[in-house]
């Protein structure tokens, strides 16, 4: 809040006077770009009149990030945290991590938590992405950082993903490069904008080799290692088995290799396998895995590299920033 004639001034009040929405402020209080000049001029005329400033923590109170995922069960998000409090850390600020299972009850539970910690700033790894989250978010006056949403989110706010597209266009092509031509894919969960991506990306490798992906070998998982292990028992009992699989992440692949294991294959001998994350287990599997790198600690640093500096109301460049995949070959092709 912020001062004017003795009288505490909210973003709310800023944003009535000048006839413009609460994020329109947030966003100029941001430093975002995407606010008409005029807007721009008119919200920071008001906001030194009122002498607003953001609310800042008592002298020796530590800044406080929330890293908050839909779950905390998989290797994917111990990578993000790990790059979050590294950084977080080293700028001798605390991190609060939760996990709201995409469930209301949780959700709200966390929002009133986040509300009793006076957290600084938030950092979102949440397919669901809504106007009623930015709205709470908006009202608690607490700037957000969303890494791979599930799609363009609804609400307006910084996010950072990786070029899923490019990295399944590279195992793809990396398999053709090899020999392959009945090439499978197993995608992820539906209706993420990754699992899009990458089985669009799987197509693209395709058609520019001048193929056509056959229906029955694009199956679709849900990036648990169950259904991995599920597809690629379905596939292995084609009448036409594919002799390369190219999984959507690389828990899916791992479920891939149990599948051939069971019936008697080896992996890459009878079929090669190609992940898409470069967990650490990629490199531990036997063969270690061929597989897509995306930077997910980076992810991790970045969000929160982000996240500290609007805390200290410096801007942020660009509404979305993408980070380059690299295909990392292992063991786990090999020539047709």
């Amino acid at each position: 809040m912020g001062r004017a004639s003795g009288r505490a001034v909210t973003i709310s009040a800023i944003a009535a006077e000048a006839g413009v929405s609460v994020p329109t402020v947030s966003r100029v209080l941001n430093g975002r770009s995407d606010v008409a000049p005029g807007t721009r001029e008119r919200v920071e005329q008001l906001l030194r009149h009122h002498e607003y400033r953001r609310p800042s923590r008592r002298q020796g109170q530590a800044c406080l990030i929330d890293l908050v995922f839909d779950d905390l069960d998989s290797p994917w998000a111990l990578e993000i945290v790990r790059g979050v409090e590294e950084v977080v850390h080293a700028a001798g600020a605390g991190t609060v991590v939760s996990a709201i299972h995409s469930r209301a009850s949780d959700r709200r539970q966390w929002l009133d938590n986040l509300r009793v910690r006076a957290t600084d700033a938030v950092i979102l790894v949440l397919t669901d992405l809504d106007g009623e989250l930015g709205a709470e978010l908006e009202r608690l006056d607490v700037p957000a950082v969303a890494i791979d949403p599930a799609g363009v989110p609804a609400l307006d706010l910084p996010t950072i993903g990786v070029t899923n597209w490019s990295g399944a266009v590279s195992a793809t092509e990396h398999l053709i490069g090899l020999g392959h031509r009945r090439i499978a894919h197993i995608s992820g969960r539906p209706g993420l904008w990754c699992t899009r991506s990458r089985l669009d990306g799987y197509r693209a490798g395709l058609s520019s080799a001048g193929l056509q992906p056959a229906a029955e070998l694009v199956v679709e998982g849900d990036f648990g290692y169950e259904s991995g292990y599920r597809a690629g028992v379905h596939l292995l009992g084609l009448a036409e088995p594919p002799t390369a699989v190219f999984a959507a992440n690389d828990q899916m692949a791992m479920g891939v290799y149990e599948a051939l294991r069971r019936s008697g294959r080896r992996v890459p001998d009878d079929v090669s396998v190609v992940g898409f994350d470069d967990l650490p287990s990629s490199r531990w599997a036997s063969p270690p895995m061929t597989t897509v790198r995306q930077p997910l600690t980076e992810l991790g640093r970045m969000a929160s590299q982000m996240a500290l500096r609007m805390v200290g109301g410096e801007s942020i460049e660009g509404p979305r920033v993408e980070l380059a995949t690299e295909l990392v070959v292992r063991e786990s092709t090999a020539a047709r």
